[in-house]
């Protein structure tokens, strides 16, 4: 018994050295970051000897590992599904063990020079660990791979993490459905929410209505451009596609096999114009319809007031809830406008009927409908933030996407809330203002915003916490015409998300983030990934105004590199003006900049025009503030700065049901030849020029007299208003942009309240 007692130890004296004799190494450039990790200067190399185990049940796991091994090696290795707690040299092991590892899909990987351990609570915690091996593997030559010396301890913070892609606007193939999987499980997505049918496209094959096949899941063509430009422009070509049931099956057990769950989602009641085209006697009018050949809100939705409405919808998810073993179905919910229901016959007999009091209660009426359905196959439904109008069903989750206003109202009637926020994780968004990217529906979400998103801070009281299930990524596909594109816009935006939904709160270092998404690179170049490059770009701000002149800083996040600049409108090259501190901005030019590396460009050219006149600077307020998601300072109007036509720049300022009326103070009587401002004319935005533009000048501030009117403002675009006036002076100028008012009748969103945008004042 001594002597046992002796060697024991020694041993551990032996293990204590051992340990304390190991170099530390740096972090390993993971994404998402794991709760704990350490590292040294072992390794564990994967040659053609090498031994993969796993405990029974987890032969699907084990094939994979297999499989991602062979593929970036070309080694196949030998796999038992037998496992050895001490399996000796040269093995990589696979283990489930709820009393080591304490947290769901949590995992623990230990890597020695003999052995790799990857110990988990669960299938999808040996699953995560396998997607941190691959990240972390790195070639020893051709092959054979090397495993650093580790151990990491990982659990998510939420229990939801998704990424949303909708197939009804541009349709992707069964391949790049599968790609796309393959990349959430290696990034820890447990999610992935499938929107199958909108106004422009069914795209699941449902056997009972063929129909949805044959018609539904088709368009005549498709818009080219945005949606605001008029008139609207086609490709002239016939556009669709679905998935079979059979396609569906093999998707749905693609995802299973990686622990990610596929969330369809059915919308209802809007959004339904091309199911109307199929089966029109489930609309109001009874047709014909038209499958929607351009993006936006159509009036024509499912009936509520009859029956075959919910027979139909019954009976497709019904077959929907046969390929799908999701708890959650999503009914979309969103953006349905009342206006067929409130001149329907059936829609408002049903309201007398059910006693209700408006439209809509009509909508919580035809929610509860659908939620008893689902609930009675022991599921449960998902809807956007929508369906609390008129009252949330029993037990349904909702996707806040408007703000975090739908969160808090759904978490305080106890319901779970996955946040969704379309300002922060919409990444159909552009990430850049360049105006060299391509069309995108709108908004400016870059890299850095999404990283920085918290949903729990976003949600407020704290009360409410324990009911934010988690979070999720949208990717809306009315501008993604190729997968390429798709692409580009997802990545590397989808894997800032990742970070916030799985590693803990306190994990908050961008330029870390950004130096280990470089070190991504050639993963993602591996799996053919076209991610954007924006992050390090070159942006401005403007630290000061004052009378005639601004100051502008010029910023990137790219490490050891130099911005060389011009202001006189000519391409910077790597010996003009050194970027060092804010310039001073005091005439009308361009601001030209490039970043540079080693005497290299690197990214794009940034330019911004600056357009100084008697207001800029000027003091100037404003009877009424801004009202619509278009605000921000008053300076806005007079900074020099003109609103791109994009409008997500942050320049326009914008009001709803009521007028601009703001007075520019220039600090002393000046001569004035010209007056101006721009205003935006988008109406398939909402946005309405106003119905006047007036200029008025006063020598104290009070009493004031006309000088200038627009009442034209032919321009689908921005209209820069430039009057010029019989030189007058005055120290104050008065601008008033009368309000269009409500949006007439055959116009879009007619009988809703136009957006008034205006930005840049002019004053010469």
């Amino acid at each position: 018994m001594k002597s046992i007692l002796i060697i024991s130890m020694l041993m551990g004296v032996y293990s204590t050295t051992s340990a304390q004799e190991k170099k530390a190494a740096a972090p390993a450039a993971l994404i998402p970051l794991p709760v704990s990790a350490t590292y040294n200067t072992d390794s564990f190399v994967i040659s053609a000897h090498t031994a993969v185990m796993a405990d029974p049940g987890n032969e699907i796991a084990l094939a994979l590992l297999q499989g991602y091994i062979a593929e970036e090696s070309g080694m196949p290795l030998p796999a038992k599904t037998t496992f050895v707690k001490h399996p000796g040299n040269n093995r990589i092991t696979l283990h489930i063990d709820s009393t080591l590892v304490k947290h769901a899909e949590g995992y623990r990987l230990q890597i020695t020079p003999e052995q790799v351990s990857l110990t988990a609570y669960d299938a999808a915690g040996i699953l995560h660990g396998i997607g941190t091996l691959r990240q972390l593997w790195r070639h020893k030559n051709a092959a054979t791979l090397v495993l650093p010396g580790a151990d990491i301890y990982d659990y998510p913070r939420f229990g939801y993490r998704g990424m949303h892609l909708d197939v009804s606007r541009h349709f992707f193939s069964v391949n790049f459905i599968k790609q796309f999987i393959d990349q959430l499980a290696l990034y820890k997505i447990n999610n992935f929410h499938w929107h199958l049918t909108d106004d422009q496209g069914w795209r699941i094959e449902i056997k009972k209505y063929p129909k949805l096949q044959s018609v539904a899941a088709w368009r005549d063509q498709t818009m080219i451009g945005h949606k605001k430009e008029l008139p609207h422009r086609f490709d002239g070509k016939k556009y669709g596609g679905y998935y079979t049931q059979e396609q569906i099956k093999e998707v749905v057990a693609y995802a299973a096999a990686r622990q990610i769950n596929v969330i369809p989602e059915i919308e209802m009641p809007g959004h339904a114009l091309a199911a109307l085209t199929a089966y029109p006697s489930l609309g109001c009018t009874k047709g014909p319809y038209k499958t929607a050949q351009f993006w936006g809100i159509f009036d024509d939705v499912f009936c509520a007031g009859n029956d075959s409405t919910f027979t139909f919808l019954e009976d497709v998810l019904d077959e929907v809830m046969e390929l799908f073993p999701s708890s959650y179905i999503h009914i979309g919910g969103d953006e349905c406008p009342k206006v067929r229901w409130a001149h329907c016959s059936a829609c408002q007999q049903r309201m007398k009927d059910e006693h209700l009091p408006d439209e809509d209660a009509l909508q919580s009426y035809f929610i509860h409908r659908i939620s008893e359905r689902v609930n009675s196959k022991g599921r449960n439904i998902i809807g956007w933030d929508e369906i609390l109008e008129g009252g949330l069903a029993p037990g349904a989750t909702v996707m806040s996407w408007r703000g975090v206003e739908g969160a808090v109202a759904a978490a305080k009637q106890q319901h779970h809330v996955i946040m969704t926020q379309e300002d922060k994780l919409y990444f159909d968004y552009y990430q850049s203002l360049y105006p060299e990217e391509k069309t995108a529906a709108g908004g400016y979400t870059p890299l850095k915003d999404v990283y920085g998103y918290d949903p729990l801070k976003a949600a407020g009281d704290t009360a409410l916490l324990p009911y934010i299930a988690g979070i999720q990524g949208q990717m809306w596909s009315e501008y993604l015409d190729t997968e390429a594109q798709a692409q580009y816009m997802i990545y590397p935006r989808m894997l800032a998300m990742a970070e916030r939904a799985w590693s803990p709160q306190t994990v908050r270092d961008y330029p870390d983030f950004l130096q280990r998404v470089k070190a991504q690179a050639p993963l993602l170049k591996k799996m053919h990934i076209n991610a954007a490059q924006t992050a390090e770009e070159i942006t401005y701000a403007v630290d000061s105004i004052a009378k005639g002149q601004l100051f502008v800083s010029l910023h990137t996040d790219a490490v050891g590199a130099e911005i060389r600049y011009t202001t006189d409108g000519s391409k910077p090259g790597a010996k003009s003006n050194l970027y060092k501190a804010p310039l001073k901005i005091a005439q009308t030019g361009t601001l030209k900049a490039a970043l540079y590396q080693n005497n290299q460009q690197r990214y794009r050219t940034f330019q911004q025009l600056f357009t100084i006149n008697k207001a800029t600077g000027a003091a100037i307020t404003l009877k009424g503030p801004p009202n619509t998601k278009f605000t921000g300072n008053n300076n806005l109007l007079v900074n020099g700065i003109a609103g791109s036509l994009r409008y997500n720049d942050q320049q326009w300022l914008g009001f709803s049901k009521r007028d601009l009326d703001a007075v520019v103070d220039l600090g002393s009587e000046q001569t004035i030849q010209q007056v101006g401002a721009d205003v935006l004319n988008y109406h398939w935005q909402k946005m309405w020029p106003p119905a006047s533009l007036e200029f008025e000048v006063s020598a104290d501030g009070v009493h004031f007299t006309p000088l200038a009117r627009a009442d034209s403002f032919p321009v689908n675009g921005s209209n820069k208003i430039r009057l010029k006036v019989s030189p007058v002076k005055a120290r104050y100028v008065r601008v008033v942009a009368r309000n269009h008012g409500v949006i007439p009748a055959g116009e879009y969103g007619a009988g809703g309240n136009s957006m008034l945008l205006v930005d840049e004042i002019i004053i010469n």
